[in-house]
């Protein structure tokens, strides 16, 4: 099989930021891991074996390379919306899923005893890092990763297969640190040196289910949105210019604002049906409804 069929049969399924990194364990890595469990800028949602996050053939013993792709999502700017941008259209682990899935599929067809393990947002690995590492964008201060077609909106999935495929090169570039970012950020989580407390991200702390404190009420109330935070990218030059989603599932049935008279007034299991396909509805009712008093309070 060779990449560039690989490749061409990528784009044909909309899937046109795609690259490869090998599976070595990344040492590099390692050391800002521990770095960061050691300042604190964890969130408890990581994988705790700090071996599954750097080897990938702790997950996939038969391991030989990592496909990596971004999936676009920047429809444009929206008006009034109390959602950030990643949630407007379908659910991004059931769409992005389904197209590595086809691509999966076709390999299966094309190669011998082909194995694979798909990740969407999911597995142990450092998705970001793994763009990085197979060329597909490079990191910006406030952590996400930039690419130059669709700036940072941009999901991150990964096949881990069997195949050894040519892995590709990193980009060896950063943002144009203009600090935009940094200076924004409602909560100050970004701090300037590619580093970040996530606890203190806004997206973050919309997503709590603990009880909220005076200041991070204070945070959702003055943004504005019951869901996630896009200041950081919106005000990112990185993110000028760019070309929209061509990916149909997030430019069509939008949902780009709740309202709390109508959620108010479901039950969890309704809210779970209606909303399902939604990347949203994964932390459930509660949090939704109690976003949305803060943002009613006098």
């Amino acid at each position: 099989m060779d990449k560039n069929d690989l490749k061409e049969f990528c784009i044909k399924n909309g899937l046109d930021l795609m690259g490869v990194c090998g599976v070595e364990p990344y040492m590099e890595l390692e050391k800002v891991i521990k770095s960061r469990i050691k300042n604190g800028y964890v969130t408890g949602m990581e994988e705790e074996v700090i071996e599954k996050r750097i080897a990938p053939k702790s997950i996939m013993e038969s391991a030989k390379t990592i496909i990596v792709f971004a999936l676009p999502y920047y429809i444009g700017e929206v008006e009034n919306s109390n959602l950030s941008k990643y949630c407007y259209g379908k659910d991004y682990h059931m769409v992005f899923n389904k197209k590595l899935e086809t691509i999966c599929e076709f390999l299966k067809e094309n190669i011998n005893d082909f194995e694979y393990k798909i990740f969407v947002d999911n597995g142990p690995l450092v998705d970001r890092y793994l763009a990085y590492l197979s060329g597909i964008g490079y990191y910006g201060i406030n952590n996400s990763i930039i690419t130059d077609k669709y700036g940072s909106y941009v999901f991150i999935g990964y096949i881990i297969t069997n195949y050894n495929f040519e892995v590709d090169k990193p980009l060896y570039k950063t943002c144009m640190k203009c600090g935009r970012c940094v200076r924004e950020c409602p909560s100050k989580a970004i701090l300037g040196n590619f580093e970040m407390n996530p606890k203190r991200c806004l997206s973050y702390v919309t997503q709590k289910k603990e009880e909220l404190t005076d200041e991070e009420k204070s945070l959702i109330k003055s943004s504005g949105v019951i869901f996630g935070c896009d200041i950081c990218q919106d005000v990112c030059p990185h993110n000028k210019n760019i070309k929209e989603t061509n990916i149909e599932e997030f430019k069509n049935d939008l949902i780009t604002n709740l309202d709390y008279e109508e959620i108010n007034s479901i039950s969890n299991r309704e809210f779970k049906r209606k909303y399902k396909d939604r990347a949203f509805s994964w932390r459930g009712k509660n949090v939704i409804k109690r976003n949305l008093e803060i943002l009613m309070e006098e």
